[in-house]
């Protein structure tokens, strides 16, 4: 990963760390999976998007926790599981959450699963 405030001063550092990889240790990066991005869009990095002062919940992962804690809200329902699981799933959810910033999303988590359990 390299960080930079001029585009050009980027690509002069990817092609010096690619000749030293590619000289010193005879590794060679895959075309494909390099990419250079503007760092204000942030990078995907395990689950999150972070950025320069702060980290989000990325889409993806944010739709994945709801639809699993509906799937845990019907397994309840279905007596399948204890309302003590439920409770460990959405405290594990929020636990997640506290890395990032997003607060808003932990309350609309926890407003959904009060309405989801009351249907």
């Amino acid at each position: 990963m390299v960080t930079s405030g001029s585009r050009l001063l980027g690509y002069q550092v990817f092609f010096f760390k690619t000749a030293f990889l590619n000289k010193e240790l005879k590794l060679i990066l895959h075309p494909n999976k390099v990419s250079i991005h503007k760092l204000h869009n942030g990078i995907d990095y395990l689950g999150y998007i972070v950025l320069p002062h702060y980290k989000l919940l990325r889409t993806k992962t944010k739709n994945r926790i709801y639809k699993n804690l509906k799937r845990r809200i019907l397994e309840y329902k279905t007596k399948k599981i204890s309302e003590n699981t439920v409770e460990r799933s959405l405290q594990s959810y929020l636990g997640a959450l506290s890395h990032s910033n997003s607060y808003n999303v932990g309350e609309d988590l926890k407003n959904k699963l009060w309405f989801w359990l009351n249907e």
